[in-house]
């Protein structure tokens, strides 16, 4: 079995209950990709009816409140229609443009929001309640790396597009009742987008700022996330920040899709200097390696590893504490660690039966788009296109998803008209603010971010959303 961190890979064996690890060097070299022309789109145009079915009408299920949601969630959603898609036809004149910028229609979608996509890192959260009672950081550390981890477990087999997020777009979850925590998450900024994820328990809170660089490239799309992650556990005021790997989806035009995730991952503890080196290993078809492997380190600021992890990003991740070092290993000049029998971090819940008929979805995820009382206008679950595509109308959909995407584009040329009012006004334009986050900067990354003003929990216990924008 092999597995690898940084630039190289970890192998072990067992020998009388421990394992022994030594790195092997495996180099690679980063494929560079050729910027490709941009060609000229006026944008994709669906085919419109003259007239379609009054939104206002439509027979939605009734959205219940917590109480009732506490008691009883759904277990499914409806079956995903077959509805034909030629997707060259879309894809031909994409080539080379951001992702954010390409027209689709709700075909290549799946019904869920950006943002209840960024909500969804949080399904294995008990991860990091089980990290929060470790007293020791180094193995805190693993517990937060295997956290990072299970994030990726969906892309095996989503491929479905999450919805673009319109400006102001927000999305709660509040699973205080049964997880122990609570979410919020806005869309901050519309060009370049950007979102700002807020969680909280009464022993941890994470929050993050989304936002990424992609490009179609013919074959396969490729994501680079750009934004920071940020985990601090309340008690021992133990620090951690990261950054996502590459996402890469492959046969875009031809074939069966796949994803692929890949790339290195630090994780920094600034409290205490402690570091996390994991390395997401790249699909190859040549490689007999183990497929979606996943390898680390766990080192102090001196670079002293004190345990190991392997696994892969769509089942599993478990760690072993090393207990000693041999001398370097002759053939690679590499150490080689011996350590305890390794134990289990986090293991991949089951699929639900039935799930390849509605998108692959888990049972966390089949709940996100869930209709709640109470909620702010702007939330993800009252976006009319997101929910006719969930209950299998495509055609008004697709309607739908134009109408708001020119009233996006309407109020955003009113705030042009706006800023050069006032600049020729020999004023100050102080632009598009979020409602629920507030910008400054970054002490640790040095980035502009946005950061929970905390205000929307008291707003909604009193119903007030009279500071929210008209985006549906």
């Amino acid at each position: 079995l092999h597995f690898s961190f940084s630039s190289g890979n970890l192998e072990y064996s067992t020998n009388s209950g421990n394992l022994k690890f030594r790195e092997v060097i495996n180099k690679e070299e980063e494929e560079e990709e050729e910027e490709e022309k941009r060609n000229k789109i006026d944008g994709y145009r669906f085919a419109v009816r003259q007239s379609t079915q009054d939104i206002t009408n439509l027979e939605f299920s009734k959205p219940k409140s917590k109480e009732a949601l506490s008691q009883q969630r759904r277990q499914c959603i409806p079956p995903k229609p077959n509805v034909p898609l030629n997707l060259w036809s879309i894809m031909k004149n994409c080539i080379g443009k951001e992702l954010s910028k390409i027209p689709m229609p709700v075909n290549t979608n799946e019904p869920l929001s950006m943002l209840q996509r960024l909500t969804e890192d949080l399904e294995y959260s008990s991860i990091v309640d089980q990290a929060a009672q470790c007293g020791d950081v180094y193995e805190q550390m693993c517990y937060v790396a295997a956290f990072t981890v299970s994030s990726y477990s969906t892309t095996t087999n989503r491929t479905g597009k999450p919805f673009n997020p319109l400006l102001g777009e927000t999305y709660e979850l509040d699973r205080t009742d049964d997880l122990g925590w609570r979410s919020l998450c806005e869309q901050v900024s519309h060009h370049p987008p950007a979102a700002a994820l807020h969680a909280e328990s009464q022993r941890w809170k994470l929050w993050q700022e989304f936002t990424m660089s992609s490009k179609f490239r013919g074959k396969y799309l490729s994501i680079v996330p750009l934004g920071y992650s940020h985990l601090e556990f309340l008690e021992s005021g133990n620090y951690y920040i990261w950054r996502k790997v590459t996402t890469v989806v492959h046969n875009i035009i031809v074939g069966k899709l796949w994803i692929d995730n890949y790339g290195d991952m630090t994780i920094e503890e600034k409290k205490h200097g402690v570091k996390c080196h994991l390395k997401y290993i790249p699909y190859s078809y040549f490689s007999k390696d183990t497929p979606r492997k996943v390898t680390g380190v766990v080192t102090d600021k001196d670079g002293v590893v004190y345990w190991v992890l392997k696994g892969t990003w769509d089942d599993h991740m478990e760690c072993a504490k090393v207990i000693g070092q041999s001398e370097k290993h002759s053939s690679t000049d590499k150490p080689v660690y011996e350590t305890m029998p390794p134990k289990l971090l986090w293991k991949r819940n089951p699929p639900l039966p039935g799930a390849e008929t509605f998108y692959n979805f888990t049972l966390f995820a089949v709940q996100l788009n869930e209709e709640e009382e109470g909620v702010a206008p702007t939330d993800s679950r009252n976006r009319p296109d997101q929910r006719l595509m969930e209950l299998g109308n495509f055609e008004d959909a697709n309607l739908e998803k134009i109408r708001l995407e020119e009233k996006q584009r309407a109020a955003r040329k009113q705030r042009e008209i706006e800023a050069e009012q006032t600049i020729s006004g020999g004023r100050e334009y102080k632009g598009y603010e979020p409602v629920w986050f507030t910008k400054h900067r970054d002490p640790w990354t040095g980035n502009i971010i946005h950061s929970f003003n905390g205000k929307y929990w008291e707003h909604k216990s009193r119903q007030d959303w009279s500071d929210c924008p008209d985006i549906y």
